[in-house]
């Protein structure tokens, strides 16, 4: 009988910032801030480090699926809860609900981005929000790629656990409203709108 198959285990190498968070974090903060929440759940917390900088103003934990990171961030951050975790648990039933969810650069790697969806839902208290970043794929970048003979470097065909899910506002859209989110607002950071490295939506549940 052949063995079941386990996916490549994203690693860290240590528990700094990754490159990405450069711009990805300003307007997280931005949006937090107006959001206003007391308590937030890192869905994807990898090494721990957005985690440890949302720390300072909210009352945060989280998991990720891959044991080094969750390692690199328990060392480095021992006071923060950051257990290893998949973003297709029932985490809602061992973690409660979040006023936030904050899930960067996540879900372009998930092979049932629905269930993952229904998971986020279900971890946002209602009227809360959730704070999803994802590489931005649009017309005119693709088009800006294909010409520059970029399209092989950015789909990252050889990335063993790279990017399996390319999203555009509107496959995002339609997967966060079927999970019952409303009211999305989208920001393009990174680059100009059109050339967006990553795109963040803010994603509200509504009241109950």
């Amino acid at each position: 009988m052949t063995a079941a198959y386990q996916a490549p285990e994203y690693r860290y190498q240590g528990a700094e910032h990754a490159h990405a968070h450069a711009y990805l974090l300003p307007t997280v903060d931005r949006v937090l801030a107006e959001a206003g929440p007391r308590t937030v759940f890192d869905l994807g917390c990898g090494n721990g480090s957005v985690a440890d900088h949302l720390s300072g103003r909210y009352q945060v934990c989280g998991v990720d699926a891959s044991i080094s990171g969750v390692a690199q961030a328990n060392r480095a951050y021992p006071d923060l809860r950051l257990e290893v975790g998949s973003a297709y648990d029932d985490l809602a039933a061992t973690f409660g609900r979040f006023d936030a969810v904050v899930s960067l650069e996540v879900v372009e790697h998930l092979l049932d981005p629905r269930l993952y969806a229904r998971r986020l839902f279900d971890l946002v208290a209602p009227g809360g929000a959730a704070v999803v970043s994802t590489p931005y794929h649009g017309y005119w970048k693709n088009l800006v790629m294909a010409v520059t003979g970029k399209m092989d470097n950015h789909f990252t065909a050889l990335w063993d656990g790279g990017h399996i899910k390319f999203w555009s506002v509107r496959t995002l859209s339609r997967l966060l409203e079927e999970a019952g989110f409303r009211q999305l607002r989208f920001y393009f950071v990174g680059r100009i709108p059109q050339l967006a490295k990553s795109m963040i939506v803010v994603a509200q549940r509504p009241p109950a």
